[in-house]
């Protein structure tokens, strides 16, 4: 069953996570939403949230936006982690919307970088995993 109600919002330092959120918006055509301008999200039934790990965190800026999220209207969300190790997690994200009962229906890591380590990553191929697989959660669901 395709999902046609979708939102993605990202958060970023190094802007891997814009360019990782945009690519996946025009891929499913929807409009992806910078958190700090504080977008508004409506009835959603998948939310697609996308953002880095910055000294082994997410950025402040998205977890109070995870936070402030109305349980109500999201349906479930998709996590997408830019990581340098790509191990790493969005663990308080993942948290919050668990103590919220938002679904969490499944995490991308996404290869990222910091400083010189795994420079230029997140190349195109990453971004295109990424791409694709928020097009199986789309027609997955």
């Amino acid at each position: 069953m395709r999902v046609e109600n979708i939102r993605v919002v990202y958060a970023t330092k190094t802007k891997h996570s814009k360019k990782i959120a945009e690519d996946i918006s025009l891929a499913l055509n929807v409009q992806a939403q910078n958190v700090t301008d504080n977008p508004r999200v409506e009835e959603t039934e998948l939310l697609f949230i996308v953002g880095g790990i910055y000294g082994g965190d997410s950025l402040p800026e998205l977890l109070n936006f995870v936070h402030d999220l109305d349980a109500k209207k999201i349906g479930k969300a998709a996590l997408v982690t830019s990581c340098a190790s790509k191990k790493q997690g969005q663990t308080k994200v993942r948290k919050i919307l668990e103590e919220k009962g938002i679904e969490i229906v499944d995490e991308l890591l996404c290869q990222g970088s910091f400083l010189f380590f795994k420079w230029g990553r997140p190349n195109q191929a990453d971004v295109q995993e990424a791409v694709d697989f928020a097009r199986r959660l789309q027609e997955g669901l």
